[in-house]
C-alpha cells in the first residue's frame, strides 16, 4: 500500500470506526468479539483497498456480516452476553435499551442481521439484500418476521417498533 492509500485508509478508519464498532457489537453481543470482528474486516479491507476505496464501508460491513455468520456456524450455537459493552452511556431509556438488546439476541442470526443492517444502519433493502446474498423480497420478509418477533419478546418496545 502506497503512502496516499495508507493515508486515505487511515482517514476512513478514523471517520467510520465508531459506527462500525456499534454494528459489530450488535452482530456479536460481546465488546471483545466485536473489536476482533471489526479488526479482521478492516484488515481485509486494507488488503483490498485499491479495489474498494470507492465504497469501503459497504465492503467492511459485508466482511463483518460474512465472518460473523461463519463464526455462528462454526460454533453451532449463539450466545448473549449478560453485560453491556464498556462505555455505555446510561440515560432515561436504559430499561428500553436493555429490553431491546435482550430481544435482539433472542432472534435467530439472519433475522438479527436484517434488523441491524436495515434499521440500525439504515441501509436500503437492496443494499441489505446484496450484503446478505439474498433477494429484496427475502429482506422484507425477514424484517417483517423479525419485527413481529421483537414485538412478542419485548412488548414495551412495540410503541417504538410501530414507527417502522
Amino acid at each position: 500500500m502506497n503512502q496516499e492509500a495508507r493515508e486515505s485508509f487511515t482517514a476512513f478508519v478514523a471517520a467510520r470506526s465508531g459506527s462500525l464498532i456499534r454494528t459489530a457489537y450488535v452482530l456479536t453481543g460481546d465488546q471483545h468479539a466485536a473489536e476482533d470482528l471489526l479488526q479482521n474486516a478492516l484488515a481485509r479491507t486494507a488488503a483490498r483497498w485499491r479495489s474498494v476505496r470507492d465504497s469501503p464501508e459497504a465492503y467492511v460491513r459485508k466482511a463483518m456480516y460474512h465472518e460473523q455468520i461463519s463464526r455462528w456456524r462454526r460454533r453451532g450455537r449463539e450466545y448473549a452476553t449478560g453485560s453491556p459493552p464498556e462505555g455505555v452511556h446510561h440515560d432515561a431509556d436504559v430499561d428500553l435499551r436493555v429490553a431491546l438488546e435482550r430481544a435482539l439476541f433472542a432472534l435467530p442470526p439472519r433475522k438479527r442481521a436484517v434488523i441491524v443492517l436495515r434499521y440500525f444502519e439504515d441501509l436500503p433493502e437492496a443494499e441489505v439484500a446484496s450484503i446478505m446474498g439474498c433477494s429484496v423480497g427475502t429482506v422484507r420478509s425477514q424484517a417483517h418476521k423479525a419485527l413481529s418477533r421483537l414485538r412478542e419478546l419485548a412488548p414495551d418496545l412495540a410503541v417504538h417498533l410501530e414507527m417502522s
